[in-house]
């Protein structure tokens, strides 16, 4: 059945076994465990057994019998729909990734393995994923006609593994978790502002006369409104700033910069062309915020599709070259 994932139905299925000495222990029921990610997936027994080729007795059979192996109902079921047990919940990511890690292995054991084809799910931050991003997907599709990709634009941290997604683009310093990252290229964040702004306010010669200045708060971190600086003789400073506009997109931030209505921290991508210009100049150089990263992140697992490997490997080249972009660690 193309384009469908394909599990073979069983009539009679029977638990193997595997031999530890005298005892016997099942395997785990693997078809079933991904059968159920699927459903939770589709929201439908009946899209789950479309997808996967199968019929709906079946997909509701493997359910049932998952079910009676735990013990535990995982789906409350009514006539018309069905919603997860906390028991379903907590199964749901690790089934999710079940299902994930077998397509892959077939993939990769398959033609897909040297032909990349199929759909890539993508998600990024929406003013570096359309100025920086975007151009580099619509080259990658020229480049390999048989792959798709399904962006979306988010400046939220959602889950990968529950809403299946294949990577994501991050541009922070990642705390440890289980998703897998690769660290792409360092960006600076230097302190901005117009020229006119500057004449009109003076230029601040320390981090702590920004308490005197109107500064620009980019709210997307979690102490957005405290700016810590490093000097190479004088050391630490940190400094609670304030002013007229906060905001989560750090493109409009740079549009209030050039209007000339503050100062701002600004990742080096945001700003580079107007430093090039020179209608934002850089206010205390010495005085260093720490730089940040831009990340590929993935689920976690060892492996990955021909495809995603492809566009991992393009982005970090083609990031890595940008004229904002240093060598990350």
């Amino acid at each position: 059945m193309k384009g469908k994932t394909f599990i073979p139905e069983m009539t009679c299925p029977l638990p193997e076994v595997i031999h530890t000495g005298s005892r016997m222990q099942p395997l785990p029921d693997l078809e079933a465990w991904a059968i159920f990610s699927r459903v939770v997936e589709t929201g439908s027994f009946a899209k789950a057994a479309e997808s996967l080729g199968m019929s709906q007795p079946t997909v509701s059979k493997a359910i049932t019998r998952l079910e009676k192996r735990l013990g535990t109902a995982l789906l409350y079921r009514t006539s018309r729909r069905f919603s997860l047990t906390p028991a379903g919940e907590a199964a749901r990511e690790r089934a999710t990734r079940i299902l994930v890690e077998g397509e892959t292995v077939e993939a990769e054991a398959s033609e897909q393995a040297v032909t990349a084809r199929g759909t890539i799910r993508l998600t990024m931050p929406i003013s570096f994923g359309l100025k920086y991003v975007s151009p580099l997907i619509l080259k990658f599709l020229a480049r390999h006609p048989q792959i798709h990709i399904d962006v979306l634009m988010t400046d939220e941290c959602i889950d990968l593994v529950a809403l299946g997604f294949d990577l994501a683009l991050r541009i922070a310093n990642l705390p440890d978790s289980s998703l897998r990252f690769r660290k792409l290229c360092l960006v600076r964040r230097p302190l901005v502002a117009a020229p006119a702004y500057l004449a009109q306010h003076g230029h601040p010669r320390h981090p702590r006369e920004l308490e005197q200045h109107s500064c620009m708060i980019y709210t997307h971190l979690p102490l957005p409104d405290l700016w810590h600086f490093h000097h190479a003789t004088q050391g630490e400073c940190a400094v609670t700033v304030k002013g007229r506009m906060k905001s989560n997109n750090s493109e409009l931030i740079t549009h209030a910069l050039v209007a000339g209505k503050g100062l701002a921290l600004q990742p080096e991508f945001s700003v580079w062309d107007a430093l090039s210009h020179g209608t934002l100049v850089e206010v205390l150089p010495d005085w260093r915020i720490p730089e940040i990263h831009v990340n590929v992140v993935t689920p976690p697992g060892a492996l990955r599709a021909l495809r995603v490997k492809l566009l991992i490997d393009f982005l970090a080249e083609s990031l890595a070259a940008a004229p904002w972009a240093h060598q990350a660690e």
